[in-house]
This record gives C-alpha cells, structure tokens and sequence, in this order.
C-alpha cells in the first residue's frame, strides 16, 4: 500500500465509519444494515447504511445484489489495526503469541530444566520472567485499543 493510500484511509476510517469496518473484520460474513445498525447501537438504519456509502466508496466494502447484504473487499493494516493478527474470524494483538512463547519457555526452563538455584539460572528465570510481563503488558495495552 502506497503511503498516501495509506494516509486517506487512516483520515478516512475514524469514528464510526471505523466502528462499522472493524465489525465487518471481527464479523468475517456479510451482514446487513439493520444488524449493523444494532450490533453498534446506532440510532437508525439511516446512520448504519451512511458509514456502509462511505466505505463502500473507499474500496473496503461490497454491497452483495442477493440480500443487499455488505461484506468487506479489502483488508487494510491501519491504525491499531497493524498489531492485530486474524486467526479465523477472531483478532488477536501480534504480541499476544510472542507473550505465549516467551512465558511457555520461562516456565519449562524454571520448572523442568533449571537443576539449582545458581546465579546464572537465576539471571535467566529473572530475565524470562521481565520479558513475559513485558510481552503481556503490550498485548493488553494494544487489546485495550481496540474500537469495541
């Protein structure tokens, strides 16, 4: 993606028109203006079939002819949305895996390969234990960033 391509989408998706994609993303099937319109609470249909025009106009979403149904075309790695990874129909922040794997080794080196406490395995198991809390904490932190 050409970075102002890039930039027009960032000006572009904000408030509810974000909203409205980061459901269709999270959602994965195609969904129609009225459920748009209460998943997200909005006050009518009106507003759903508004935000759906403007991305619709950006390339991101296909109105379906059958049903009249929306789905989205195009994923974009914007905004918060570059440190999430889609595994099916669920999002998950990229440090999410990193922080399973930096704990799953902390763990079996503390409880199955460290033989005594020496001052080289404690370094480790302090280290490993700091690396864990750190890879954690960025996953909540960017989870918490998410619009809904």
């Amino acid at each position: 993606m050409v970075s102002e391509d890039r930039a027009e989408f960032e000006y572009a998706l904000r408030g509810k028109d974000w909203d409205v994609y980061w459901l269709l993303l999270k959602n994965g099937n195609p969904l129609s203006v009225r459920q748009i319109q209460k998943a997200l609470h909005f006050s009518s249909p009106s507003v759903a079939q508004h935000h759906l025009e403007r991305l619709r106009e950006l390339g991101l979403v296909q109105k379906q002819n059958v049903g009249g149904s929306y789905l989205l075309a195009t994923e974009v790695k914007i905004g918060v949305l570059r440190h999430f990874v889609k595994l099916g129909r669920r999002l998950f922040p990229r440090y999410f895996f990193y922080a399973v794997f930096a704990t799953t080794a902390y763990l079996t080196y503390a409880l199955l390969l460290m033989q005594e406490l020496t001052r080289e395995n404690l370094f480790i198991v302090s280290f490993g234990a700091v690396v864990s809390i750190i890879f954690w904490y960025e996953a909540f932190r960017v989870w918490s960033l998410k619009p809904f």
